[in-house]
């Protein structure tokens, strides 16, 4: 505008160059690549005609979907995720540690609660040298307890009704 101002009129690519120090090469590519910047709350429309449904068109009227649906990233979680999985984790220790240590234990080598990696029976009851029986009735008692009301509604926004 400055320029357009000092010359009275719209200035060419030659002159625009020159004022900001670089190529007219380079300005052109600056220009293009404004041009193709969009934003992502931007409608994205179906086309008309037949077949308009195959193409995105919407069956509910709302305009269309949004170019943010197109480029998601799926390879990665979101920071609400992220965050999601961290205090569900978090929920999750806190209520087990609600029972005995050793329905705490058994709880947590066969969930692998603490390194990821869930353990068997048989592998749990050879770890603390009692019979395999014993180790599911514990087990068995501590999901009673688990799902007991008073204990679960901690973790109960974290599960989806989809029944």
């Amino acid at each position: 505008r400055i320029l357009m101002n000092e010359l009275g009129r719209r200035p060419n690519d030659d002159e625009l160059a020159e004022r900001v120090g670089m190529t007219v090469t380079k300005l052109n590519f600056y220009r293009q690549s404004a041009k193709e910047v969009s934003s992502l709350d931007k409608k994205v429309d179906a086309r008309t005609g037949k077949g308009s449904m195959s193409t995105g068109g919407s069956d509910q009227g709302d305009g269309g979907n949004t170019m943010d649906v197109f480029v998601k990233d799926t390879e990665h979680p979101s920071p609400t995720e992220l965050m999601n999985e961290q205090m569900l984790k978090e929920d999750i220790r806190r209520l087990v540690k609600t029972l005995s240590p050793r329905e705490q234990a058994v709880i947590r080598l066969r969930f692998g609660l603490d390194d990821g990696k869930p353990l068997g029976l048989a592998d749990i009851s050879a770890k603390f040298g009692v019979e395999r029986n014993l180790i599911k009735k514990i087990e068995a008692r501590a999901l009673l307890k688990l799902r007991q009301p008073s204990r679960s509604q901690v973790v109960r926004c974290y599960v989806s009704d989809h029944t």
